[in-house]
């Protein structure tokens, strides 16, 4: 087996186990600055799923930097490091997409039932991840001059990009939702202007996970081709660095804060449908206030 002056990895690889240890530690951080963010805070479970994820995360960088440790070590990796890191990428790969959607519905922060279609989403979504991990794995471990090799990785691409297209869906939807009640004529003044902000959020979320996938899938891909070869580990370096700025901006805006206005809101759907009145001027005398009840009638409550 032929072994280079600094190991058995190429010169790509060589700078890989450094960056990601020191990658994990950076998200490993970040985890616990976010954790003793969310002791401080009355939270949302959606909250402690973004937590899961960034630990996730770090355990994988870590058991990945093994892996490619007793590669360039011993030349072929240990099995029992390298099926640790196959199964929490997979795990890290199921709850980033589980997160990125769930936040996409705008579950916990706008409802707190999941539609059938949305329900459809996840179903569709998360096969299709582990696919993709399935892929990945028997691409970490085949040839890269086989013939399955090259199958496998048209495979991952193609199913990376449905699952990044598809939580694209959860957002869009919940744009006219947070959109729908600031249009009510009968809308307080601070719901209304709540609402205008839950609508900027989604809206910026939306720019950032377009972003995101087109930087992480196109835009590192292509600069992966262009440089030498041995800075092509630029290219793990520029994902790696895009998802810390993805999850630090994804944390910032959905931050638990007693003034983040995107958190004040009511306990079910239905308060969301119902008109408030906040005024007893002689303009709205006689004018009733109309509630949609959960089987569909309308109840007429009493008048202003």
């Amino acid at each position: 087996m032929l072994r280079n002056p600094g190991g058995f990895l190429s010169a790509a690889e060589i700078p890989l186990p450094r960056l990601y240890i020191g990658m994990a530690g950076v998200f490993f951080i970040i985890s616990i600055l976010w954790v003793y963010t969310l002791m401080k805070y009355s939270v949302f479970k959606i909250h402690w799923l973004m937590a899961a994820l960034c630990f996730t995360k770090s355990i994988s960088l870590v058991f990945h930097s093994i892996n490619y440790h007793f590669i360039n070590t011993e030349g072929h990796p240990i099995e029992g490091w390298a099926v640790m890191y196959y199964i929490t990428h997979l795990l890290k790969g199921a709850l980033l997409f589980i997160t990125l959607a769930l936040i996409g519905t705008g579950w916990a922060f706008v409802k707190y039932v999941l539609s059938d279609k949305e329900k459809k989403i996840f179903m569709i979504v998360i096969p299709l991840q582990v696919l993709a991990n399935v892929a990945y794995i028997i691409i970490e471990s085949t040839e890269e001059g086989s013939s399955e090799y090259a199958l496998w990785k048209e495979v991952l691409f193609l199913v990376d990009l449905i699952c990044c297209g598809a939580i694209l869906f959860p957002v869009v939807w919940s744009v006219p939702l947070v959109a729908r009640p600031s249009s009510q004529l009968l809308l307080s003044a601070s719901v209304s202007a709540m609402n205008l902000e839950k609508l900027k959020l989604f809206r910026h979320y939306y720019v950032m996970i377009v972003c995101y996938i087109y930087f992480t899938r196109i835009i590192a891909i292509l600069l992966k081709f262009t440089v030498p070869f041995q800075w092509q580990w630029c290219y793990e370096f520029l994902v790696e660095v895009s998802t810390l700025i993805f999850f630090v901006l994804t944390g910032y805006k959905f931050r638990p804060a007693s003034n983040n206005p995107y958190l004040q809101l009511p306990q079910d759907e239905e308060d969301v449908e119902m008109d408030e009145v906040v005024t007893e001027s002689g303009v709205l005398e006689g004018i009733s206030k109309v509630k949609k009840t959960s089987n569909g009638r309308e109840r007429q409550r009493e008048s202003t």
